[in-house]
């Protein structure tokens, strides 16, 4: 529809849940019927939120909807049309867009040609996109999203990465390299938004999974804690700028400095 590509949310297994650990993070359920509806019918759902009271609307603009392989240098105007029509119909009513940049979907042609998020080469895709669209709805768009719970790469490997494991093995090396370069990605929108409008808002979205001890046994309380802290230092890293964590390569766990 509009020339968008194909994207991960089209292609992601459906997979039984005691399967999903071998599955290299791949998304249980498909996503795209409720992305379609949208598509189909945005201004019925539009008036429908305005008679509900809504004043914000999160939605998500699909990269390969703007650039369908995503990599190529001139972006599809249809695409970009598709947001301007739903960003003036939700003006219409007084609703407030907050827009994410990448959420659980990520375009196919990436994947084949670098590999996901993995490869370095992927961060100047998405810069490239998140300034086409900053600068084409910067009076319309006011606050920003750049990634949808990136925290969780781990269990959306291909969704939210286009990562892919032969051998069906979670590969956390590769996965916390894909987080550098989206942390990277991330920084580099950011400073590039306020650059082409200083009243943008932007920020970061985490899947927030709180770890409780099971026992009032020491141990169990500080395994709690090292569960927290492999949650949270994605956001130290968005938030704060840096981080107590490092990935140990060879064991595959996560090394906290605690001072």
């Amino acid at each position: 529809m509009d020339g968008r590509g194909p994207a991960t949310s089209d292609t992601a297994r459906a997979v039984a849940p005691e399967e999903r650990k071998t599955m290299g993070g791949e998304f249980t359920t498909p996503m795209n019927q409720e992305c379609l509806d949208f598509a189909l019918n945005d201004k019925e759902d539009i008036a429908f939120y305005a008679e509900m009271g809504f004043k914000t609307f999160r939605l998500s603009i699909a990269w390969s909807r703007i650039f369908p392989k995503g990599d190529e240098e001139l972006p599809n105007e249809a695409g970009l049309a598709f947001y301007d029509k739903v960003f003036d119909e939700l003006k219409k009513y007084g609703i407030e867009p907050l827009v994410t940049l990448s959420h659980y979907e990520f375009p196919i042609g990436l994947v084949k040609k670098y590999g996901g998020w993995k490869n370095r080469k992927v961060i100047d895709c998405f810069v490239h996109y998140a300034e086409t669209v900053f600068k084409r709805y910067q009076n319309k768009v006011k606050y920003w999203l750049t990634f949808n719970e990136i925290n969780i790469i781990g269990m959306t490997g291909y969704l939210s990465g286009g990562l892919l494991f032969e051998d069906g093995k979670l590969h956390l090396q590769d996965m916390y390299q894909a987080a550098h370069h989206q942390f990277l990605a991330s920084a580099l929108a950011t400073k590039l938004a306020h650059e082409i409008n200083s009243d943008f808002k932007v920020g970061c979205m985490l899947a927030r999974m709180q770890a409780y001890p099971a026992t009032c046994n020491p141990e169990d309380v500080m395994e709690e804690i090292k569960k927290d802290h492999e949650n949270l230092f994605f956001s130290d890293v968005q938030v704060r700028g840096n981080t107590q964590a490092m990935l140990n390569a060879s064991s595959g766990k996560i090394i906290f400095n605690w001072k």
